[in-house]
């Protein structure tokens, strides 16, 4: 992860100086300036992420140019066989998208089901055993 957090950095300080050159040569127009912004911060948590996986982490078999393939096999994470909730988002998501268009009342109902879908997910499996 040291890499990627090293390659976000770089790209976060390309938009920083673009920004920064941007809000200088065109007169501080608000909008590309902004844009140029959000995108710096966009690339520094990413950054943040990554260097925050290395140090909790360390290093992966993938950062060392001689590691073998079956250094990084086995299992990755556990996954649901049979769930419900991601249906139940999509539908909460398409109910608020609607609200958008056809008023707030139907965008309520919408976010009440995305919540719910998405509360779904994350408590799904709180009581297995890691």
């Amino acid at each position: 992860m040291k890499i990627e957090a090293f390659l976000f950095g770089g790209v976060a300080l390309f938009f920083a100086g673009t920004a920064f050159g941007y809000a200088w040569w065109s007169d501080r127009e608000p909008a590309g300036t902004a844009a140029l912004v959000v995108a710096f911060i966009m690339a520094s948590l990413i950054c943040f992420f990554f260097f925050m996986q290395y140090r909790r982490r360390g290093s992966r078999p993938e950062d060392h140019k001689d590691a073998e393939v079956h250094q990084r096999s086995g299992p990755l994470d556990f996954f649901s066989p049979h769930s419900s909730y991601p249906l139940l988002t999509a539908v909460g998501f398409t109910i608020s998208a609607l609200g958008v268009i056809y008023g707030v009342w139907l965008f309520l109902i919408g976010i009440g089901v995305l919540a719910a879908g998405v509360f779904g997910f994350v408590f799904q499996y709180e009581a297995r055993d890691r």
